[in-house]
């Protein structure tokens, strides 16, 4: 089959290849200069299949609103448009233990089989991108604790192994751990790591060209139209060009691309920062990735690097840099790492909307418009997600049966009952 791809991030991208192992042609439209350009540049670099979670959860809005003029608050509301608003009153609804309980164990289970297949690609490919084994939960206080206990319960109902750790036990495992910023108690998830998702997508983009993937760049996507859904334009007045399947994957464009096909994806920007700076001493800085429960902000080590990621965003000017948010991360390093990068030189400062639906779980699949597919809403939780959501579109595409139940995955979710 003939399959247009549009958007070239990491959710872009590991479909496109998978397609094209299957055999297909694929062509990738991107509207930025390169791949990974977007939500896919500087991200927090996490692989988690335990804390990909729902970000609509119970106990969570009060929690963030408790928090909203404090200084560090993990959650910053800008001016809202109607659609956020109604975007953060359909999450609000979205905290309820029921729903909350029926979407974290959908989103696991893509989580699980998407780690899976990231790790076959590596070991099929021998990408050798930044990597590191590992991932920790810090908690300051027995809030975070119970914040947290209605997602350990269904991870370890899904079987993965989450070890709990005292203050000691963790510098054990991340000896740079500053020992004076309280610990209560830190989550050890020996089978997650943190690595570079622009990297590897990158190196997976070279793999789906070996292929005959094509990718054009500088692309700008018109919206797709009712009457020809499946061809692909490029301005205005271009006839463009038509495809058996369009797999639509480009992050919170996604729904304006599809809006004219009767489609209604209730996609909102949540944007989020990273800094980006050399390490100064290895011995001062993490070893692999640790997450700050309070203030959702996660440390990473990529290589020579540190990344210090977090924030949440709704609102607001998607290129204006809020001051306090990039404050939070350098302080949150500096509670656990002191001393680790090299901040007062070559930092880079980014910022990217992670494109979430409001309740946090992706649409994958058929859109039900006859050609048209959909790979959408991976919220923060994207990179973790990435390569098992491409190969259920590419297998469904395929004619294939996925590899794991796909209950809860589907526009279907959405629909009225």
């Amino acid at each position: 089959m003939k399959v247009a791809i549009i958007g070239a991030g990491v959710i872009g991208v590991t479909t496109a290849y998978e397609l094209a192992a299957q055999g297909h042609q694929v062509q990738v439209f991107e509207r930025n200069s390169a791949a990974a350009e977007a939500t896919s540049f500087a991200n927090a670099g996490v692989v988690s299949a335990g804390y990909a979670a729902p970000w609509a959860r119970p106990g969570l809005p009060r929690h963030l609103f408790a928090h909203l003029w404090h200084r560090d608050t993990p959650l910053r509301i800008g001016r809202l448009s109607r659609h956020e608003l109604r975007w953060l009153w359909k999450f609000w609804k979205a905290c309820d233990s029921a729903t909350f309980g029926r979407n974290r164990e959908h989103m696991l289970r893509l989580a699980m089989y998407s780690q899976q297949r990231m790790q076959a690609l590596g070991n099929t490919l021998n990408l050798a991108h930044d990597r590191a084994p590992g991932y920790m939960v810090l908690l300051r206080s027995e809030r975070e604790r119970q914040l947290i206990a209605p997602s350990l319960q269904v991870m370890r109902d899904a079987g993965l192994t989450i070890k709990s750790l005292t203050a000691q036990e963790a510098c054990a495992i991340e000896p740079a751990l500053n020992p004076e910023t309280p610990l209560v108690e830190a989550l050890h998830f020996a089978d997650d790591e943190v690595s570079n998702c622009r990297q590897f997508t990158l190196m997976l983009k070279s793999e789906a060209e070996v292929l005959g993937a094509k990718f054009h760049f500088n692309a700008q996507v018109q919206a797709l139209s009712p009457n020809q859904p499946r061809t692909v334009r490029c301005a205005p007045q271009d006839p463009g060009e038509t495809f058996d399947a369009v797999v639509v994957c480009a992050g919170v464009a996604s729904a304006p691309l599809t809006r004219a096909l009767g489609l209604r994806i209730p996609l909102a920007a949540v944007h989020g920062y990273s800094l980006s700076a050399a390490v100064r001493e290895p011995l001062d800085a993490p070893r692999s990735g640790v997450m700050d429960e309070r203030y959702k902000v996660a440390i990473s080590r990529l290589g020579q690097r540190i990344r210090v990621s977090g924030g949440s965003e709704i609102g607001g000017h998607p290129h204006k840099h809020d001051p306090a948010s990039i404050k939070t991360l350098y302080r949150v390093l500096n509670d656990w790492f002191p001393g680790a990068a090299r901040t007062q030189e070559n930092v880079q400062i980014w910022k990217g909307a992670r494109p979430m639906l409001a309740d946090g779980t992706p649409i994958l699949g058929a859109s039900g418009i006859p050609g048209v597919w959909l790979n959408v809403g991976h919220g923060a939780s994207g990179w973790t997600l990435a390569c098992g959501s491409a190969r259920i579109v590419a297998d469904g595409i395929s004619g294939r049966s996925s590899e794991i139940n796909l209950q809860g995955l589907g526009l279907e979710r959405l629909q009225p009952a």
